[in-house]
């Protein structure tokens, strides 16, 4: 009985956040709600969403203040420099500005928001690309591997696993970094390939172009005009709340705790409340200021964090009524024993494509913890199926997923179609996600 009511839990919810019937937020909240009360909890029903709430807190409040810290220190100027920096060594060499792309893309994905590397870097990288007569599919596949690869502690997916297994986010990403640095190789390998090849299309490999030299190649539509990145124009409000005399020490603390963090000495939601305050702090003493700068990026921080509230709830009454536990008993019968070692591999082969089936919290809070409770129940570490998922599963899948809205922002920057990006860019990122989940299983982090 507890299994057919959890089976129908999931099957709601997936349909009602799927068919945008119900926000994710009243989803989570409403249909595990009703489900306890129809399989007769009552009240007790309230005590599992407390244990539930309180499992998620350290999640939800590390999301929140790390929202707020890079949102403040990026205020501050720190990525100027280094963004600067990379648009004036890209030059005009295709193989150049394709690496450049990548890691310009990768540098503004630190704060975890998509949207925000999309629309910073797509803008500045496009007029080369426009005047060289490069293939912008490029340039939307570039930066989509950066987002997609760059899955920090503090992405979306990384935060959803986490929060769905009641695991501290350290635990499955730290096994993770030499995979990720498998990934970052991969990725960088196929921008500088891809450069080298619109080099030899268009004419450009004969000898090496200087920065801000182009060469005329008539019917490629590039003149010998000097061609450069785009200027980057801050507004007055910009240039007001920029303090570039304190690069170093926001880019000093910024490293320190991110190394803590890792290393794992400190809680994760300890070192970027730490981190927030003193970035607040040190770059805006005037109260008034901190209060302004909080406020710009409340909204994002508030966003997540209500929805990783109500998977608390979800996940809460999922654990406390045994719905759960019940429906992978059942699903096990269903398993061969033999089979059972494989099932995280597999799951990472298959997590790229279930982007394109289920948005990141249908997925995170309605399928992995189900997968993740029968691969326990078959004697497996459930943080492996957590592993396996987020090599793929909405990380390097979202920028080419329709149930995305990052996916309509990269093909509209680039002024590019859906199905040509997603034609040229999924095998792409298809193979990082299985290069990655291959260096998973070849360094023990998930088995064959």
């Amino acid at each position: 009985m507890l299994a057919l009511l959890g089976l129908a839990t999931i099957v709601v919810l997936l349909v009602a956040i799927m068919t945008n019937r119900m926000s994710p937020l009243v989803a989570l909240i409403a249909v595990p709600i009703v489900a306890a009360l129809a399989g007769g909890f009552g009240l007790e029903t309230s005590k599992f969403i407390i244990a539930g709430i309180r499992s998620i807190a350290p999640t939800a409040g590390m999301f929140v203040f790390a929202i707020i810290f890079f949102g403040v220190v990026t205020d501050a100027g720190m990525m100027d420099p280094i963004i600067d920096r990379i648009l004036r060594v890209v030059g005009t060499r295709p193989a150049r500005i394709t690496v450049g792309t990548t890691l310009l893309a990768l540098l503004i994905h630190l704060d975890g928001s998509g949207a925000v590397c999309f629309l910073i870097t797509i803008p500045a990288m496009l007029p080369l690309y426009d005047r060289l007569g490069m293939d912008k599919r490029i340039l939307a596949l570039c930066v989509s591997m950066a987002a997609g690869v760059n899955f920090l502690p503090w992405t979306g997916p990384m935060i959803r696993s986490a929060a769905a297994l009641k695991v501290p986010v350290t635990d499955i990403f730290n096994p993770l970094i030499a995979v990720q640095g498998v990934g970052l190789l991969f990725i960088f390998t196929v921008a500088f390939l891809l450069g080298k090849r619109e080099e030899r299309r268009l004419g450009l490999s004969s000898r090496p172009l200087a920065a801000g030299e182009a060469r005329s190649v008539g019917a490629m539509g590039v003149d010998a005009a000097p061609v450069g990145p785009a200027p980057r124009v801050l507004t007055p409000e910009q240039i007001r709340i920029r303090r570039p005399k304190l690069f170093w020490v926001n880019l000093v603390l910024t490293a320190v705790i991110m190394a803590v963090m890792i290393e794992g000495a400190v809680d994760p939601v300890v070192m970027f409340m730490v981190g927030t305050v003193l970035a607040l702090m040190i770059n805006y003493p005037d109260v008034k200021m901190q209060k302004d700068r909080v406020d710009a990026h409340a909204k994002a921080a508030l966003m997540m964090a209500s929805i990783l509230l109500a998977a608390g709830v979800f996940t809460g009454i999922m654990t406390g009524t045994k719905m759960l536990t019940a429906m992978a008993q059942s699903a096990v019968a269903f398993v061969p024993p033999e089979m059972a070692q494989h099932v995280p591999f597999a799951l990472g082969i298959l997590s790229m494509p279930l982007s394109l089936l289920f948005d990141p919290d249908s997925y995170y809070f309605g399928m992995m913890p189900v997968i993740a409770e029968v691969y326990k129940t078959l004697g497996g570490d459930p943080i492996q199926i957590a592993q396996a998922s987020v090599l793929g599963q909405m990380t390097v899948g979202f920028p080419v997923s329709p149930l995305t809205p990052a996916t309509f922002l990269v093909v509209g920057l680039c002024g590019i179609g859906l199905g040509e990006h997603q034609k040229f860019s999924i095998p792409y990122l298809f193979a990082a996600s299985v290069v990655m989940t291959v260096a998973a299983a070849i360094l023990g982090v998930i088995p064959f």
